[in-house]
């Protein structure tokens, strides 16, 4: 993790001046960009481990961005976001970024999202490299894939912590703060519905029937569980 190379996009210079010297701090290499464009030429060029993006940015903004990394890979993206913008936050969640942070923000807490990011996104030595199995429900924690009814299934980082964790227990029931707490690492900082948004991805991307999902429930009034599919 230290050492891995941190893109930051921000339009205001205060934000990427202290974001990088508390990530280079944590020995984190740091790189900056200040407009869409601008970053999404840092991701071709410098392929860098995760993405700190502000959504509201020239050129090309956030959202944007988001889609675009998201058509071409797993890139860990971590929004930041003014309060008022709730629905843009929510947007993002569903297109795919991994967490948000909400301006203004600590810079603490910040790379402890970032850090909580990247651990969850790297293979786990051990007995969490083997393979979860049910049916034709294939996650492999090594190559962080999922195969579902003999296709390939694309899932963000977080998309695919959340899946793999539910199916390490299945027919469990979870609170939304314990999926915050098991799968980001904290549940303080993070509004709870960011777990909602990611099980409706969860549920579009992998049930035959989103509508009617099969393995991954609500448990109403409570949370939800992963139901091993017959």
């Amino acid at each position: 993790m230290s050492g891995d190379l941190i893109l930051v996009v921000d339009d205001e210079p205060s934000v990427t001046e202290v974001v990088s010297l508390y990530l280079a701090r944590e020995g984190f290499r740091v790189a900056t960009a200040s407009d869409g464009p601008a970053a999404l030429e840092a991701v071709a060029r410098q392929r860098p481990a995760l993405i700190v993006l502000d959504l509201m940015l020239p050129g090309v903004d956030g959202l944007e961005i988001t889609r675009r990394l998201r058509a071409d890979g797993n890139l860990p993206i971590i929004l930041l976001t003014a309060r008022s913008l709730e629905t843009d936050r929510i947007l993002g969640l569903e297109l795919g970024a991994d967490d948000y942070v909400v301006k203004p923000f600590s810079p603490q807490e910040l790379v402890a999202r970032v850090k909580a990011v990247l651990r969850r996104a790297a293979p786990q030595p051990g007995e969490a490299e083997r393979p979860v199995v049910f049916g034709d429900l294939h996650i492999d924690p090594v190559t962080r894939t999922v195969v579902a009814a003999a296709r390939s299934r694309e899932l963000t980082a977080k998309e695919f912590d959340l899946l793999l964790f539910l199916a390490r227990h299945p027919r469990q029931v979870f609170t939304r703060t314990q999926l915050l707490e098991n799968v980001w690492g904290f549940s303080e900082f993070v509004d709870a519905s960011t777990v909602t948004v990611h099980i409706r991805r969860l549920r579009e991307k992998i049930e035959a029937d989103p509508a009617h999902p099969q393995m991954l429930q609500t448990v109403w009034g409570v949370g939800y569980k992963f139901e091993p599919p017959v």
